[in-house]
């Protein structure tokens, strides 16, 4: 598998990946967090001509997943509730994680290719996501509290730290 940043040629089989992930989420009891709207098209756009998209694909050019890996800080992680930060260094985030279904192991693929990049990660997801936090958390990330994203509604955040 390989990780490129996402390019404007991706943007369809990117957003077939997010649809895919949206009726996966709401199948699985966990209908809130994207819905059928979110991500939209006009922030996977801004995505890929920010430079912050990437996609996982197999050496057939197919590709299979799709993230956002962007530096921190980020301000729906500056207040943190019913917890704490691992520490206050440097991190990056990733955002809007999504797989076909098709190929076992997208999320680990991401986070390898972020500890590449950074010896702390935050990421964040909806407590009805049980699917992701059990991803998260066998990615040796720790719970750390709770944060709210932009529309006011709460997540669980997380941090992976190398020190």
């Amino acid at each position: 598998m390989n990780i490129r940043k996402a390019m404007d040629i991706d943007f369809d089989r990117i957003m077939e990946i997010y649809k895919n992930a949206q009726l996966f989420m709401i199948e699985s009891g966990n209908p809130n967090q994207w819905g059928t709207l979110y991500p939209s098209p006009e922030l996977i756009r801004e995505d890929i001509l920010a430079g912050i998209s990437y996609v996982i694909e197999e050496e057939t050019k197919e590709i299979h997943g799709v993230f956002v890996m962007m530096n921190g800080p980020d301000p729906t992680y500056q207040k943190i509730e019913k917890g704490a930060w691992l520490n206050k260094e440097p991190y990056v985030v990733i955002h809007r994680i999504a797989s076909d279904r098709r190929v076992k192991g997208v999320v680990t693929r991401a986070v390898d290719y972020c500890k590449r990049y950074s010896n702390n990660i935050r990421i964040d997801t909806h407590f009805d996501n049980r699917v992701m936090q059990k991803q998260i958390e066998r990615n040796g990330f720790i719970e750390c509290g709770m944060i709210y994203v932009e529309d006011g509604s709460p997540r669980i955040a997380y941090q992976w730290s190398r020190n």
